[in-house]
């Protein structure tokens, strides 16, 4: 089972706390509501979330980056779309190197696309080629299309701007995912069945489980999206996934016992 690290006793016990205090001083200073208060609060989530997320969260090799939001319709354009502040990982260290020194620079150039691709789409926000070429990877936009395209004839479709704008916000690899594992496959069978990393599988899978959690706590929903660093609309799609689907035995037990285990009885 996955440590599941944004549900660990400091976020349920701490995190909660905090929450009360301020809910508390809201319903003494301004003499509001329980309600009221919980709603300001989830709105102090909604609107500065990205703010809040500061460099201190920052591990070695990563970077806060100013992303167009997956919110913005594919219509929208470039110049009026809604920002999202999200967390990119550049380097990851010794499992870079590996990647390098096995498969090659162009390998390890494709291996930090897809990986921040979906690092931005996972806390709701798009790179696009700019972004990558200029800003990020330091080469040239032809190079990034190229990348793109030899990933993409490998069945890895990266979650970009202008991929969401030929096709549609909705894109499935996130729950194909997620359905797999909830129908009883093993991170290795779906990682084969859907061409993506191991390790990509796990965080995907993390991210529902801990959505889940926070949801069976009665947190709402700008809240759970907060904590587990996605956009609110992926949140509601993994919530609304795990409310829709039929869930084998085992899996179905391993969420019971896991929300069991996180959620703080009053």
């Amino acid at each position: 089972m996955i440590n599941n690290s944004s549900l660990n006793k400091f976020v349920r016990l701490e995190q909660k706390q905090l929450n009360t205090h301020f809910e508390n001083r809201l319903k003494e200073g301004m003499n509001c509501s329980t309600f009221e208060a919980k709603a300001i609060l989830n709105l102090i989530y909604e609107v500065f979330g990205s703010v809040l997320e500061n460099s201190s969260s920052l591990k070695p090799g990563q970077i806060i980056f100013e992303t167009v939001s997956v919110e913005n319709s594919p219509r929208e354009k470039l110049s009026q779309c809604q920002m999202q502040t999200v967390i990119l990982t550049l380097d990851a260290g010794s499992e870079d190197l590996n990647i390098r020194s096995q498969y090659g620079v162009i390998a390890l150039r494709r291996y930090r696309l897809e990986r921040m691709s979906n690092e931005a789409f996972q806390q709701g926000g798009l790179l696009t080629v700019e972004d990558i070429a200029n800003r990020l990877l330091n080469c040239g936009e032809r190079t990034v299309i190229r990348d793109i395209k030899a990933l993409k004839d490998n069945g890895i479709i990266l979650p970009l701007r202008s991929v969401i704008k030929d096709m549609g916000r909705s894109l499935s690899h996130r729950e194909q995912i997620v359905k797999y594992w909830l129908q009883g496959m093993e991170f290795s069978e779906i990682s084969r069945s859907t061409n993506h990393s191991v390790e990509a599988v796990a965080n995907y899978v993390e991210k529902f489980k801990r959505v889940v959690c926070l949801a069976k706590d009665n947190h709402e929903i700008n809240t759970i999206s907060f904590l587990v660093k996605i956009s609110k609309a992926l949140a509601q799609q993994y919530y609304d996934l795990y409310r829709g689907l039929n869930i084998v035995a085992h899996r179905e037990k391993e969420l019971d016992e896991l929300i069991k285990k996180n959620i703080v009885q009053p």
